[in-house]
């Protein structure tokens, strides 16, 4: 089924600055394909530039706070704001950082559909419990949340890591849902066999 893109024209990739047709050669090269949230933000070239540097930085890992980690805060916050696009696509990068293998897929679907019912042990409980309240009651967070974090091991970069990611993926949910962004098909296949 053929559908769009999203709400607005998508700007030609050939009159996009140099180095965001790099970026694109370079997603293509490693996925097969052009997410299109790149294709999406790439409608105001500087902004899409500063936002995926931030996207990059986030998602170094740390001693206590691995890529799994920290695609769940994404899938976690996007599974709250029903964000069909980050929902898909970070499923799937939480699936590759679990291992890829069948297990991972269970886990990450788990998560993806409710992390409560995933058997997650306490660290990661307290990660998405954390993701999920500054998303859903953002207002009702206290010194006490984070405190729950540090009690789990994590650092005090590694919290503002997860304060920081789980904030950036309630924009970016807001940014797809408001501009009808929908996740590349090619996502529902890949690693699932």
């Amino acid at each position: 089924m053929a559908r769009a893109l999203w709400f607005f024209d998508v700007p030609d990739e050939a009159a996009l600055p140099e180095r965001l047709q790099g970026l694109f050669a370079k997603a293509r090269e490693a996925v097969g394909f052009v997410p299109n949230v790149f294709r999406a933000y790439s409608y105001r070239p500087e902004r899409f530039s500063a936002w995926f540097a931030h996207y990059k930085q986030l998602h170094e890992p740390t001693e206590h706070l691995d890529e799994a980690d920290r695609e769940m805060i994404a899938v976690v916050v996007s599974a709250y704001n029903r964000c069909t696009y980050c929902i898909v696509s970070h499923s799937h990068a939480l699936r590759v950082a679990l291992g890829g293998d069948r297990a991972a897929g269970v886990l990450a679907d788990y998560i993806a559909t409710n992390w409560r019912h995933a058997g997650l042990d306490a660290r990661r409980t307290a990660i998405c419990a954390l993701a999920e309240k500054l998303t859903a009651r953002p207002h009702e967070m206290s010194e006490s949340d984070l405190a729950a974090l540090r009690g789990v091991g994590l650092t005090d970069h590694e919290v503002w890591d997860v304060v920081e990611i789980a904030a950036m993926y309630n924009f970016t949910n807001r940014m797809a849902l408001a501009t009808g962004q929908l996740p590349n098909e090619e996502y529902h296949s890949l690693d699932r066999s």
